[in-house]
């Protein structure tokens, strides 16, 4: 059995994994996700206990009882950057031995949902609304670092967009990852169903300018133009493709759902998004433990 070596794996002096400074004890097997580090002591607010408070640097994590289960929550920053780390580290809590730097034989499965905030691409999705995403497409070029992406990929969306967009070769090539198919629908009653783009930036990767000129003024219209069978456009985040595509090569569940707080066509923006948030909160909690 092959061990992992000691520049690969990280392990901090008390057993702890590197970045997120927890153990595997630490977490359960449900785990939500948010970028703000902030927002996890909201969220664990709706908890009725909680066992567990780490933090080291961004990431911070509370694990806690609610309606008698057992879930955690993680901050993970923003941007696909983080989700690498946070998500490759909560996989290795589960399915490597920490100790024999081996992987297990049995595959330990975790549910992720990404909860967040976001800003819609489409007319009919206003501000304000729950928007779950079914599909991602990444800009960010992330996952295709990895090995064995083509099983996770839907290789023919991909091609429909790159062509449509006539995509710029010097930026990283589109990929499109689907949800969790369970997820989606134990969390899909309340929501309005959609495809995400993930951004490896806020400014000029989702259409804003400044200061800086961006390469395709017209991105973000055609974005909101394009459409694959019934699949439309819906919302720009940061974070989902990572985390969509690395569940799905991990044999884990992912899922995102964020509060629209702006219209990027109807030029809007929430008068005040948190009691979505908290409202999006608790649906989410209710749901995963009913």
């Amino acid at each position: 059995m092959n061990t992992i070596s000691n520049s690969e794996l990280i392990i901090n002096p008390d057993g702890s994994i590197y970045h997120l400074a927890i153990r595997p004890e630490d977490i359960a097997d449900t785990i939500i996700l948010v970028g703000d580090q902030g927002r996890v002591e909201t969220v664990s607010s709706f908890f009725d206990s909680i066992t567990v408070k780490k933090q080291n640097r961004e990431f911070v994590t509370h694990t806690g009882y609610y309606n008698g289960q057992k879930i955690s929550v993680v901050s993970t920053g923003i941007g696909t950057d983080n989700i690498d780390i946070v998500i490759n580290e909560l996989d290795a809590l589960v399915n490597i031995d920490l100790e024999k730097r081996t992987i297990k034989e049995k595959h330990h499965a975790l549910r992720f949902i990404r909860l967040g905030t976001s800003g819609g691409l489409q007319e009919d999705v206003p501000v304000d609304t729950f928007l779950l995403s079914e599909k991602v497409i990444g800009f960010d070029g992330m996952i295709n670092f990895y090995a064995g992406i083509e099983p996770v990929i839907d290789l023919d969306f991909e091609n429909a967009f790159v062509n449509y967009m006539n995509w710029n070769p010097r930026l990283a090539k589109p990929y499109v990852v689907s949800a969790s198919p369970s997820l989606i629908n134990l969390l899909g009653e309340k929501t309005h169903k959609g495809v995400t783009i993930s951004s490896p930036g806020f400014y000029g990767p989702q259409g804003r300018k400044l200061r800086l000129n961006i390469h395709d003024p017209e991105i973000n219209k055609k974005i909101t133009g394009f459409s694959y069978g019934k699949y439309k456009i819906t919302n720009y985040e940061m974070e989902s493709s990572a985390l969509f595509g690395l569940s799905k090569m991990l044999g884990h569940e992912a899922v995102t759902i964020c509060v629209i707080i702006a219209n990027r066509v109807t030029k809007t923006f929430s008068k005040d998004y948190h009691p979505k948030v908290k409202q999006l909160i608790q649906y989410t909690l209710d749901k995963l433990t009913q």
